[in-house]
């Protein structure tokens, strides 16, 4: 082989070796972001109301990251033990009662405490299940995460009788901002994939697909091009 017939050989490799390098530090790099930025958003809100003495920082001559993390943990696990109380039961039902009567903070309240029992609630099956649908135009079909059916309320003032069911379908590639709405339940297709996987397929474009390994696929054609 001469010389001029290796060299596109040899650039595709390093081309290739490149892009496993990226393809490996790229989440690692992204996964330790997000995690110091956790961290140090989660102690900013703690460290105020904790006092200095139980702060490791206090008595060490460095920063330890993670504190407020650790005491937030720590603390709402406590109130979750003492809401299961009858004691903390009783304490939470005075609290509601108080806040039910600020005309302002009562609606936003209820509201939020509703979200948060949806989507953290052991037994629901919010968004736990995703779906396709055919959006924006027939033979065009979207990923969606599928909710709860509507209520009672919202039930009669539909147009069509049957069994509806509520999703929301993320945008792409910002999965955190989509559309939601009501559509009859046989118009849903389930498809057996999680959650992550969807996101996964949304954000990339339909570049990674569920149960894909593109680390393991980009180093096989890295020694196949070197051999």
């Amino acid at each position: 082989m001469s010389p001029t017939e290796a060299r596109p050989a040899f650039g595709s490799g390093i081309r290739t070796w490149f892009l496993t390098g990226v393809v490996i530090a790229g989440p690692l790099a992204v996964t330790v972001w997000l995690v110091i930025w956790f961290t140090d958003t989660v102690d900013a809100w703690v460290k105020p109301l904790v006092p200095p003495t139980l702060w490791p920082d206090t008595y060490l001559p460095v920063r330890l990251p993670g504190t407020g993390v650790v005491l937030a943990f720590l603390g709402l696990t406590l109130l979750g033990f003492l809401a299961a109380n009858l004691a903390g039961r009783t304490l939470i039902r005075l609290s509601e009662r108080m806040l039910d009567r600020i005309p302002a903070v009562r609606g936003i309240y209820k509201g939020a405490k509703q979200v948060f029992e949806t989507l953290f609630s052991q037994g629901g099956t919010s968004f736990r299940r995703v779906g396709l649908v055919e959006y924006p135009s027939k033979g065009m079909w979207s990923v969606v995460l599928i909710s709860t059916p509507p209520a009672d309320a919202v039930a009669r003032g539909l147009p069509q009788p049957g069994d509806y069911v509520s999703v929301f379908l993320p945008c792409a590639p910002n999965p955190t901002t989509g559309f939601w709405f009501y559509l009859p339940a046989a118009n849903v297709i389930e498809v057996q994939i999680t959650p992550d996987e969807a996101f996964k397929l949304i954000m990339s474009a339909g570049v990674i697909q569920p149960g894909q390994g593109k680390v393991a696929e980009l180093a096989a054609e890295a020694r196949r091009t070197s051999a």
